[in-house]
């Protein structure tokens, strides 16, 4: 393992960081966030739904617009740079917020910036990994990523507890992290040379979206169909605030999946550069099945964990995975257009299964919103298991 993480380029490790940081930031926010829209502001489960589900889906539609024209100008450093800016700079808006619109405004320009770094970056990561490596490569900016995802929650936790549930001064905290991953990125991280003084053609252009094959739209399904079976991460946090778990201490859902999701990151991303991508995707719905179906049947603290770190080991298995389908089947000049498409698509999904999830839970309780998305993910899996099957047969 440590020869291979030492062939990684320091690139890839400096935009690791830099999503740490930015996810110690967004996630000390978003941790506490549905709480204070639910309890202090009064909001219902199905506003909250399409609220989360808006505010993922306009990131990941954005990606298409910012991912082409990374393509176009053969840059992607300065529009990753741009994104995270925007995202660092709403932080504060959280914290001055004095009613529902201004918190929801913020929380969607935050998604915007997260929505213009996300292509150029995924297509700067496929740009500087050697192609043999791109696996462990896509795992370990995973996992660096989501360390910061769940200390954040940890950090929101432990600010709530010392301030007596103050989220305002836990808001103004998470400015620190925020602004400290642009500077990063900004001094950090080079240019790949291939792309410096390169003619770019536009990427949408018929004769270039017809070089994306039918094996890069067979990964976008698979991407798609995937979102549908997995809802926002705002439920796992209302559930177990319904559990009973004290609001000070529901951060730490989060933490328990994304650490999880950080550790199983890396390993899963090396084991996908040497085994089937088909066998290991059917792997990762079984285990959100499982984590489904214990956190539609869950009624104390034990159970929840379970089923949450479930749900952490299947983002750890199918999400870097993913992207390096991506990478390996779209061609080089256009993956930032590649990972835009990729995204708009899943983004949709998003948007749609939160919506539902939400209308479930307000309308026949949160049990049901879990076994929906354990029967869906299901209907996927016999999908897949069929494609893979067919392909060996033939």
């Amino acid at each position: 393992m440590k020869k291979s993480i030492s062939k990684i380029p320091s690139g890839i490790w400096v935009l690791g960081f830099v999503s740490m940081l930015m996810d110690i930031s967004s996630e000390m926010i978003h941790s506490l966030l549905p709480m204070f829209l639910a309890g202090t502001l009064g909001m219902s489960m199905l506003s909250i739904g399409i609220i989360e589900g808006l505010a993922e889906s306009i990131a990941l539609i954005v990606k298409v617009f910012s991912g082409a024209l990374s393509d176009w100008l053969g840059k992607r450093k300065g529009l990753a740079l741009v994104g995270y800016a925007m995202s660092a700079f709403t932080k504060p808006l959280f914290a001055i917020a004095s009613s529902v619109g201004v918190v929801v405004t913020a929380r969607l320009t935050d998604r915007i910036g997260k929505g213009i770094r996300g292509a150029p970056r995924d297509a700067l990561v496929a740009d500087l990994a050697p192609p043999e490596i791109r696996g462990a490569a896509f795992g370990l900016r995973q996992s660096l990523d989501t360390v910061g995802a769940f200390l954040g929650p940890l950090l929101a936790a432990a600010l709530m507890l010392l301030w007596a549930n103050d989220f305002r001064a836990v808001f103004w905290v998470a400015v620190i992290p925020g602004l400290m991953a642009v500077a990063l990125l900004a001094w950090g991280v080079d240019e790949p040379e291939k792309h410096s003084g390169d003619i770019h053609t536009n990427p949408i252009k018929h004769d270039n979206l017809r070089r994306l094959n039918r094996s890069y739209w067979w990964v976008v399904a698979l991407g798609t169909v995937f979102t549908l079976a997995r809802f926002s991460e705002a439920f796992l946090i209302l559930r177990a605030q319904q559990l009973g778990v004290a609001m000070a201490l529901v951060p730490l859902v989060m933490v328990a999946m994304n650490l999880v999701y950080s550790v199983s990151a890396y390993p899963f991303g090396k084991l996908s550069d040497r085994m089937s991508h088909s066998v290991l995707l059917s792997c990762g719905l079984v285990v959100l099945i499982a984590s489904d179906v214990l956190l539609a049947m869950a009624t104390d603290w034990p159970a929840l964990l379970m089923g949450v770190a479930l749900w952490g080991i299947h983002m750890g298995m199918t999400q870097g995975l993913l992207a390096t389908m991506v990478a390996d089947t779209a061609p080089s000049d256009l993956r930032g257009t590649a990972y835009g498409v990729f995204n708009l698509s899943s983004g949709l999904a998003l948007l749609v299964a939160s919506v539902v999830a939400g209308f479930a839970w307000d309308h026949f309780g949160s049990s049901v919103t879990f076994w929906m998305g354990g029967a869906f993910a299901t209907l996927c899996l016999v999908a897949l298991m069929l494609r893979f099957f067919n392909e060996e047969s033939n």
